[in-house]
């Protein structure tokens, strides 16, 4: 991320549910993919302002292996014949949080550290790091969990001026022991937005989408089958899979369909095809989109 690219970015904890979290955004094609770096069990790392992508891998080796965040940005920074112009925040596995701020980085450079969380910027807008650590502050005593957190924060520093240059790239990463799709890898969450001239509304977007297809069901969301037979009969003989009458019950003809269109539609990790409940969350996504 060259120094003369206007970044902002945060990097959190939850302890909440053991997740580790990056977002950034740029006025920089694909910003997300030189600046984010996270791992389950080391911490999660932003390097930007002439971007030293090693801060992101050596940084998370030094902090799997027991270094604190302010312990591993101390021996990067300090074998970096370029520190000046670097900018890199971290937060370490047992969530404690560092950043650093060269004093080559252009104007307004600076850094935001909290408990859990920092966030850092280059080329800014005067308050918008402030304006991000206060919004993760209050939203993280809020409903939603770090993915929204962590976009909420992006969208507190935009609305504070953000980028002087403007905007082009934005992005959230955010990891967990087992958390990714099959749950044999740890990247729950990685979600970026590459070119959009409103990257962080976007990315707000694709976070929502994400919580419904891969979010966990709610058991107060829970439905019998039974009520919702004639809505979704409706639905399956609209969309082809079902022509069986439309009697309201929820038999192994209708189950069949429902399987098969909620495997089309990508809802599978809500409704695996078995039991006499559906999570409220398909019906509703069924009857929006075909209803």
């Amino acid at each position: 991320m060259h120094s003369h690219i206007a970044t902002f970015s945060i990097v959190a904890y939850d302890p909440g549910r053991g997740e580790w979290g990056v977002a950034v955004q740029s006025k920089f094609l694909a910003c997300a993919a030189v600046v984010s770096w996270a791992r389950a069990g080391a911490g999660a790392v932003a390097t930007q302002s002439f971007a030293n992508v090693a801060y992101g891998l050596d940084g998370l080796d030094m902090m799997e292996q027991g270094a604190s965040a302010e312990e591993a940005i101390a021996a990067l920074t300090a074998a970096d014949e370029q520190r000046a112009q670097r900018r890199v925040g971290m937060v370490d596995k047992r969530g404690r949080a560092a950043a650093f701020t060269g004093v080559e980085c252009y104007d307004w450079a600076g850094h935001a550290v909290g408990d859990g969380f920092a966030c850092q910027g280059n080329i800014l807008v005067p308050g918008t790091v402030q304006a991000m650590a206060a919004a993760f502050e209050e939203a993280r005593r809020g409903p939603g969990e770090l993915a929204d957190w962590l976009v909420r924060a992006l969208a507190a520093g935009q609305a504070a001026g953000g980028d002087r240059r403007g905007r082009q790239a934005a992005g959230v990463l955010v990891v967990r022991h087992n958390g990714g799709y099959g749950g044999n890898n740890d990247r729950y969450l990685d979600l970026r937005v590459d070119d959009d001239p409103e990257p962080i509304a976007k990315l707000g977007e694709l976070v929502a989408m994400h919580h419904l297809f891969f979010g966990a069901t709610d058991p107060a969301d829970l439905m019998p089958m039974a009520d919702a037979a004639g809505a979704l009969q409706a639905i399956l003989k609209r969309t082809g899979h079902y022509d069986g009458p439309a009697s309201g019950i929820f038999d192994e003809d209708t189950r069949r369909a429902l399987r098969a269109l909620v495997g089309q539609e990508n809802l599978e990790e809500r409704w695996d095809g078995t039991g006499d409940e559906i999570d409220r969350v398909v019906v509703d996504f069924l009857l929006k989109r075909f209803g």
